[in-house]
């Protein structure tokens, strides 16, 4: 199954789209995390990727289109694959729309994930991760089980982004809504999307998820 996960910054969609991989056996993919790699790994692409990111300019989308494209061939996408963070636009969702069509593949369902603003700003400026292995927290939902000790690797190192707080959170809405939001329909006209609670608290989100996933499965059968 082919998943696309909508919402704002901090909605939880990183969060959620690792759940679903665990659950499923389907593979989460970030941009950010192929840019890295490609980067990491030396290659031509990862090469001009760098160049650019030095000279402090955008990475077009046909790089990043390229990128996606050979990794939802990858065999850990046999099952699946689950887009966080892309498409932001929909030039983006159509240049997406090509290479599937060219892969013979196609998005399954969006999942929607619905936010109040200022309880998202929030939630966003109590963000950290552990400096160690990566592990993301909050201070409101999901602060560590031991104070200032990480659940998974008991390092006691964390990290806070330096934007993620009130103003660059509003900034970034903003973005959001010109930008992405306009996805909604465009995908609306083509799959099915699914509205899903994200202020709800992170497994009661699961749930509504796993939900909509059983009623996409019974879809794909008939």
């Amino acid at each position: 199954m082919n998943i696309i996960f909508l919402g704002p910054p901090g909605a939880g969609k990183g969060t959620q789209s690792k759940r679903l991989e665990a659950r499923y056996g389907i593979a989460q993919i970030s941009t950010g995390d192929m840019l890295r790699a490609e980067v990491k790994a030396g290659s031509d692409i990862g090469r001009e990727a760098k160049s650019l990111m030095d000279a402090g300019k955008l990475v077009p989308d046909t790089i990043i289109v390229s990128m996606l494209e050979s990794r939802i061939q990858q065999p850990d996408c046999a099952k699946g694959f689950i887009l966080d963070g892309f498409p932001r636009t929909v030039a983006q969702a159509e240049a997406l729309d090509v290479v599937l069509a060219r892969l013979s593949r196609k998005i399954d369902v969006v999942l929607m994930l619905e936010v109040d603003e200022d309880a998202l700003a929030d939630r966003i400026a109590g963000r950290f991760s552990c400096a160690k292995c990566g592990a993301s927290y909050n201070d409101v939902s999901k602060p560590t089980q031991v104070a200032e000790t990480c659940d998974l690797c008991g390092s006691h190192e964390f990290t806070r982004r330096a934007d993620d707080n009130r103003q660059t959170v509003t900034s970034r809405l903003t973005a959001y809504r010109n930008e992405t939001l306009p996805l909604l329909p465009y995908y609306e006209e083509k799959v099915m999307v699914a509205f899903i609670d994200g202020m709800a608290p992170i497994d009661e989100v699961s749930g509504q998820i796993d939900s909509t996933m059983t009623e996409v499965e019974k879809l794909t059968q008939k």
